[in-house]
């Protein structure tokens, strides 16, 4: 199977006062929705991946992924699947603050990020079983030569990689928005990571300020 892990585009930043996140929110919930800019990168991910035979897409439960998802899901037909297991570590927070601000918003996490470390209230082995289990599931459900999207975070992909590559620091990559990395699982159980981060489809629309470290 071809797995295309794709991180989201650049959301709203979501305060942790309930009006302001109800806002940010929408009546669905699930945290912030892309901004203009957001959307602009999420079409670039469907002109990326047009013409790729995808079997199937999923998407975490985030708002932020779900969304990201949708230029693809509109050009290819495919109805996305949510799977829970690709939320990112901070799915239950009540604020969220995108990652490129957070040196002055919360220099402490982003020290921490930094240093390639979840934050301190993250179970990291906890976080990456979740993870895994809900790629394993996804693996299953397609075996043979299927091309499966996957919409989910930085951190999440970061620790699957993690995973894969054998590493300690569960966030070793950055990831930018709308970065695209592929992965083949084969039938006997191999796994291998053939690209991480593509953005040439993206290059032009990832302001300086917006790239990521490792995680959101």
């Amino acid at each position: 199977m071809r797995l295309i892990l794709v991180r989201h585009a650049l959301p709203h930043r979501a305060l942790g006062d309930p009006a302001a996140q109800a806002e940010a929110e929408g009546v669905n919930g699930a945290g912030p929705g892309l901004t203009e800019l957001g959307w602009r990168q999420a079409a670039r991910v469907a002109e990326a991946l047009a013409g790729l035979p995808l079997t199937a897409l999923y998407t975490s439960p985030l708002r932020r992924a779900r969304e990201t998802a949708q230029p693809l899901a509109s050009a290819s037909g495919l109805a996305p699947s949510v799977a829970a297991g690709l939320a990112e570590y901070d799915a239950g927070a009540g604020h969220y603050i995108p990652v490129h601000e957070m040196p002055e918003a919360d220099p402490v996490a982003w020290k921490r990020m930094l240093a390639g470390q979840l934050p301190e209230y993250v179970d990291a082995a906890d976080f990456q079983a979740r993870v895994e289990g809900a790629v394993s599931e996804i693996a299953d459900a397609h075996p043979g030569p299927a091309t499966v999207a996957c919409f989910a975070h930085a951190g999440t992909i970061n620790v699957y990689l993690a995973a894969l590559l054998g590493l300690t620091r569960p966030l070793t990559f950055p990831l930018d928005y709308t970065g695209i990395t592929r992965i083949t699982l084969s039938r006997g159980g191999r796994r291998a990571v053939r690209t991480v981060n593509e953005i040439a489809h993206v290059a032009d629309l990832l302001d300086p300020a917006a790239v990521s470290a490792g995680n959101d």
